[in-house]
């Protein structure tokens, strides 16, 4: 525990407020907040703060305490479990890594979310097609206007036969 003494140190916290003021000041950071940005999506997640408090959470010396309604509110706007807040930040990624990762994540989820509204949108022109079975031409001729690519179009046409959008 923080405060017990090994060899003349002190042992850390796993979790500790101190990792979740080291985490605020990352977090903020890989995503290009300014400290005002961050306490107005604090505030608007239920939180009252503003830049000073969050300056004091990440500099001030003594540092700001931060309360548990704080700790939820930071996980909410990092979007990030408060285990994961409350963690020590990992080892040997800088920031330009961090920011990197943060937009690989982001992507992913953008990407999975739109091969879901994909599968979904295949799913519903295959099922009008078995219930009006003339349409298929018509609807890979549409697909080809929007697209504008044969190629494409042909793509989209053959997951739609296919009855879903799998990769």
């Amino acid at each position: 525990m923080a405060g017990d003494k090994v060899d003349g140190g002190e042992v850390p916290l796993l979790y500790s407020e101190g990792n979740i003021a080291a985490r605020v000041a990352l977090e903020r950071e890989v995503r290009g907040w300014s400290t005002i940005e961050l306490a107005d999506r604090v505030s608007k997640a239920g939180v009252k703060m503003n830049q000073t408090a969050v300056w004091r959470i990440e500099n001030g010396t003594p540092r700001r305490r931060i309360n548990v309604d704080e700790a939820l509110a930071f996980a909410r706007v990092f979007e990030l479990p408060l285990e994961e807040l409350m963690s020590p930040p990992l080892e040997g990624l800088d920031l330009d890594s961090r920011r990197l990762v943060q937009e690989a994540v982001e992507a992913y989820y953008e990407t999975r979310d739109a091969e879901d509204r994909l599968h979904h949108a295949v799913v519903g022109i295959a099922e009008y097609i078995q219930a009006h079975p003339d349409s298929s031409r018509a609807i890979h001729e549409q697909c080809l206007r929007l697209m504008g690519d044969e190629r494409d179009a042909r793509t989209l046409t053959e997951h739609i036969e296919g009855g879903g959008y799998h990769r």
